[in-house]
Order: structure tokens, then sequence, then C-alpha cells
């Protein structure tokens, strides 16, 4: 079987959509063009006019800030491949263009050194991101050749990565090199898919195999170029690059989250591809300690500010977290490799876990503020006050300096509808991952068109309905299993599954529900999922969250704000019997289901202002409290927040 289409047809996920499509995009490209008032200049789209010769002047932002602009273009691909749109491609064909003329006769394209450095290219792998932008640069050309069938940006992106393949490598004069920032490896598998030419795949496999060799070539870099840095101090660290060892001998996550997160989407496209089961058991190792002890509960990763970074397991604190939305993208990225690997219900539960609560989350209701860090717990006075939270805003901002994040959540929801299905024509298996509403057409292995509808009335319901579809010729029916993800929502019961209105046995694998069968026009599939609110609490060894409790509906992790339950939220506790209910709230933030329960408050405004300490009494004073979505947190006025409440 092969996968033709897959279009969302989803209430919640088609405001996305058209947000992204109609906000999100725009908004955007005026903010690379700074034109956004008030906001952080991105210099991207005068940079690359600067090192065309169309204008004269400095290189502004950050040295990789021309990612930025090949992000957003990935983006525009995605939208125009589900919406077409003159205006739009007009406009994107424009900065392609641009592109094109800022890149040099040899295929090189990086306007940091044709405007800043030129000469010291490919002399500061460690830290000055060449590679990374030109992996963020062959992920736009791939989906806009994809979504427009021009060949503009491909071929652009072809030179360079042509370049990149005679300077790179184990051969007589080539550098035994590999970047920073991982980021082409993924890249160069999405060139070789697109092209056909393998040496892109044996080129993102050299960049895998050699980083952690020994002796450490960014030692080595650093040593002769005096011992300089970009922006760091001291020597490389190499954990925070995931290069202190053979990345098939390492055994935790460390480092820069997304750096590791991209390298880790790589490491298991090349153990699809290559058959290398060393490689898939390291990322089977990295997975489970990423995600079974080094994950918050909203599918952030990565604890520190410093570095942007994993610490160790079980660390991982909620007001000083830093839960990056590059890294929960990243995550997804990676989720969706493993599945493709194997389909096993946890990769597609993360990738659920880290889209609804933490990408969401990063980005306001009108698309155009945006959070780079991600809090589970937030006072907005020592964001403001004390140096190591400064990291941790209680507001969405209009831009960043370093605007990674904004354009990477862009290209995540345009791109949606390839996250939802796996169609295998080996197993003659479709697999649902995530149940938004859609439909999918493919082939099945007896040669059957076959399009499959499913409505979704997640997240706030658990009914999933599902219909086929045959093509006229197809009257005797299409045999293929379905197979349905069991979510991981703490759920009490098992769903239930009827099949046109009978209750229907199902068998399990790998937490997915089978259903093997001849289906008919018509068929008709309710797949029935126990949407419960639960308290959560956490490993004891996460110090953090000891003796407090989260809210969990579904896929929804919940918090409370201040707009609804004053302050201090740290006051409030979870009651013992917490008589947790449900609401449909029209009103509170567009329209979404709060939960209410009984907690505790303590003193409040009854502490006596000219104490600060005085002999415990425990006053304890009932109160009703209102938890709303994490997602929509930060759309009212600044304030608390806190997804972890004592209990």
């Amino acid at each position: 079987m092969q996968t033709t289409q897959v279009h969302i047809r989803d209430s919640f996920w088609e405001d996305y959509s058209t947000l992204v499509r109609q906000t999100v995009i725009p908004y955007q490209w005026e903010a690379l063009n700074d034109r956004i008032e008030g906001a952080e200049p991105s210099y991207a789209i005068r940079n690359f006019r600067i090192a065309a010769g169309l204008e004269q002047g400095e290189f502004g932002g950050w040295v990789f800030q021309d990612s930025d602009l090949y992000k957003w273009l990935e983006a525009v691909a995605y939208s125009l491949r589900s919406h077409p749109d003159p205006e739009l491609e007009n406009t994107a064909d424009g900065a392609i263009e641009l592109i094109g003329q800022a890149q040099r006769d040899d295929g090189y394209i990086n306007t940091y050194f044709t405007i800043k450095e030129p000469g010291k290219e490919w002399t500061n792998m460690y830290e000055a991101h060449e590679l990374y932008c030109a992996g963020h640069l062959i992920e736009a050309a791939v989906a806009y050749a994809d979504a427009t069938g021009k060949r503009k940006l491909l071929d652009i992106a072809c030179r360079f990565a042509d370049l990149i393949d005679n300077l790179f490598g184990t051969g007589e004069n080539q550098k035994r090199a590999y970047c920073g920032h991982q980021e082409i490896e993924l890249a160069l598998v999405k060139l070789y898919h697109a092209t056909g030419e393998e040496r892109y795949l044996n080129l993102s496999q050299y960049f895998i195999d050699e980083r952690g060799s020994s002796p450490s070539y960014f030692i080595q870099e650093w040593e002769r170029g005096g011992r300089t840095n970009i922006w760091s101090h001291g020597s490389p660290n190499l954990e925070m690059y995931q290069s202190h060892l053979p990345v098939r001998e390492q055994t935790a996550a460390v480092g820069h989250s997304v750096r590791a997160v991209y390298m880790y989407t790589a490491m298991a496209d090349l153990a699809r591809l290559t058959k290398d089961d060393s490689l898939r058991t390291a990322c089977e190792r990295l997975w489970a300690n990423t995600t079974r002890k080094q994950m918050y509960i909203t599918g952030g990763i990565g604890a520190t500010h410093l570095g942007e970074a994993f610490t160790f397991d079980y660390d991982l604190p909620n007001d000083a977290v830093y839960a990056e939305t590059c890294a929960s993208i990243g995550l997804i990225f990676w989720a969706r490799r493993m599945l493709r690997l194997e389909a096993k219900s946890e990769y597609a539960d993360v990738m659920e876990r880290a889209l609804y609560n933490n990408v969401l989350g990063s980005m306001s209701k009108d698309g155009k503020h945006f959070f780079y860090v991600n809090p589970l717990e937030v006072w907005p006075e020592a964001s403001l006050r004390n140096p190591d939270k400064h990291h941790v805003k209680p507001v969405r901002q209009k831009w960043f300096g370093c605007s990674c994040c904004p354009p990477n959540v862009a290209r995540l929801l345009s791109s949606l509808n390839d996250y939802i299905y796996d169609v295998s024509p080996e197993e003659n298996v479709v697999h649902v991952h995530l149940y938004i509403g859609s439909t999918v057409e493919f082939t099945s292995a007896e040669g059957r068109a076959v399009k499959l509808s499913q409505q979704s009335e997640l997240p706030w319901n658990g009914k999933i309905n599902f219909n086929i579809s045959l093509a006229p010729d197809s009257s005797d029916g299409a045999a293929f299993t379905l197979a349905l993800r069991i979510p991981n929502w703490f759920q009490s019961g098992q769903p239930v599954l009827r099949v046109n209105g009978e209750d229907q046995a199902y068998t399990l694998n790998n937490g997915y529900a089978h259903i093997q069968r001849l289906w008919m026009e018509g068929d008709s599939l309710e797949w029935l999922l126990p949407l419960e609110t639960h308290l959560i609490e956490a490993h004891p060894q996460i110090r953090a969250d000891a003796g407090k409790a989260a809210i969990q509906r579904g896929p929804l992790v919940y918090c409370v704000e201040e707009a609804d339950n004053g302050a201090p939220l740290a006051s409030l506790s979870i009651a013992e019997a917490a008589n947790l209910t449900e609401r449909d709230a029209p009103n509170i933030l567009g329209g979404c289901v709060v939960v209410e329960g009984d907690g505790l408050t303590t003193y409040g405004s009854a502490w006596p202002e000219d104490q600060l300490y005085q002999p415990i009494r425990k006053p304890r004073i009932p109160v009703r409290f209102t938890a709303i979505p994490y997602y929509l947190w930060g759309n009212r006025e600044p304030g608390e927040m806190s997804v972890w409440l004592r209990s």
C-alpha cells in the first residue's frame, strides 16, 4: 500500500491551520523584514540583501540567522501544499531569488561569513552553525519542490550539498569534521529521498559516524584557532555537543537539547534506511532515558537555561525550567522517526503530549506572540527580578533576536498531516497515530483505492469515527488491518470499538488495537476513548514535584492561573477529596473544557506583614479552584501560573 494524500478536516486543528496560514506566516514575513513595531529585529532578509550585493551594511543578528528564513520557507511550502496561494508563493519565490543571488559560484551560502568573516569559512565547526544553516536550507528546498514543483531552491541546496560532500569525509584532503549544532544529518536524508542520490545518505551517515571520535575534532580546532570562541568560554564542552562519545556508545541524553533530538532523529532515519541494528539500539536506549527520566509532563525537555540543556535524570525544576519550544518540536520529529522504525504507541504518546501542550502553548491565540521557554510555574516578579529566572517570561514575546522557535512552530503545524498515519505495504496495515479529523487515501495491497475518513472530537471528547470509501471498481472490498493507538492518558477503562454499530473485538500489538477484515464501501467504525480527568503524581526522584499533583484530561495537561484563582498560587493545595468536575467554558479563552476542584489555601492576606516567620499553625481555608488547559495559559492579564499543586 502507498499513501497518496492526507487532508486535515478537524474543527480544533483547522483553527490552527487557518491561524498559521492567514496570520502566523504573514506576520513572520514582516518580522523577517524587521517591520514589526516594538519587536527585536531579525536582520534575516537584510543580511541576504547585503550578501547579494543589493545594499550596503554590516551583518546583523546571530551567526545562524539565515536559518530563520529557511524555516519560514519550509512552513510556506507545507501551507502551499494544502492551500495554494499565488500571492504567498510569489513572495516565497522572491525570497528564493534573493537566496540564489547570495550564493557564491562554488555553491557556498552563508550570510555571516560572506559579510562578516569572508575567508574563515569552516574554521569554527563547533560554534559557527554553517552546516546547521545548510540543513535548514535543504529541508526548505525539499519541501518547496514537493509543494510547488519548482526546483530553483532545490538546485541551490544541491549545489551547496555537493560542495559539502566534497569538503567533508574520510578521503584525502577532506575535513574529518562535523557541525556543533546537528541538523544537516536529518536534512540530508530528506535530500536523498527527494533526489535518489545515495551520496547524500552516505554523507549523513558519515556525520553521524564521525561524531564523538577520538581525538576530538572540536578540541583540535579550538587549539588551532588560538583558543578563541564566538560566544562560549573555555575549551569546547563535548557533552554539550553530544560529541563526548561515539553516538552508538551514548547512554543518556546530555547537552543542548535541540542538538540532541535533531541528532537522534537522523540516527533513527539512518537505522531504518541502512538496517543498522547498533544505531537502532542506541536510539531506543536514548529514547528511554529522555522520555522516562528527563521529560516534563508537558512534553518539554531541557531543564536548564545554561546551554539550553539536559542536566541529569529526574532533575526537572518547574520555575527555572527551559523546555525550549524547538526542543519539543525536535522531540516530535524524533518520535515520528521512531514510529517508522517500529509502530509502538509510546512514540505516538510522546508526540501527542509534546504537540498538545508544549508546542501549542508556545504560541498565543493571536498567532503573533511566542514563548521560547515553556515553564511549568511562573511568578512574574521573579522573572523580572531574579537573574536565574530572567529567561522565564510571564508573557509571550513579539519576536526574539534568536528567533528559532516561531518559524519552527509554523513549519510543524503546517505539516501536521504528515504525523497522523502510516501506511505499511509490507504488513498491509494502516496505523492511526494521532486522532485528528482527516482523510487519508491509499492503495491497498491488492491494488484497491481506499479513502479512510476520520472524525475526531478530541481534545474535548473521546469519540472518534472512521468511514471507509472504496473506488467503484472495488465493490468486492479491500482487505487490510486498521491499527488504532490506545493512548496512555492514565484512563481506567479500555476503549470500545464498534464496526457498523456492533461491538468488535480487537487484538493488541505494541499499544495499538488491530482490526483485520475485508472492508466494504460505507463501513463505519466507532472508537470510544475514555476521556477522564486524573490527578497525576511524579516519580519520587523528581524533587520539584514531591508532594504535588498535576491535572491531566486526555492529551491535555492543565494548569491554574492567577486570573481564576488569585495569588499566591503557592498557597493553594488540592484537598484530599478533590471532587474534580469538568465543564464547558465557551467564554474562557475562545472556548475550552475547564476542570474545577476542591482545594485549600493558607494564610493569604491574613499573614502579619511585619513577620517573615512564625510558629506553624497550618490554617486551611476551603476554596474551589479552576484549572485551564496548559496550552491556553498566558493569554490574559500577566500573572502567576502553576502546573503542579501541593496535594
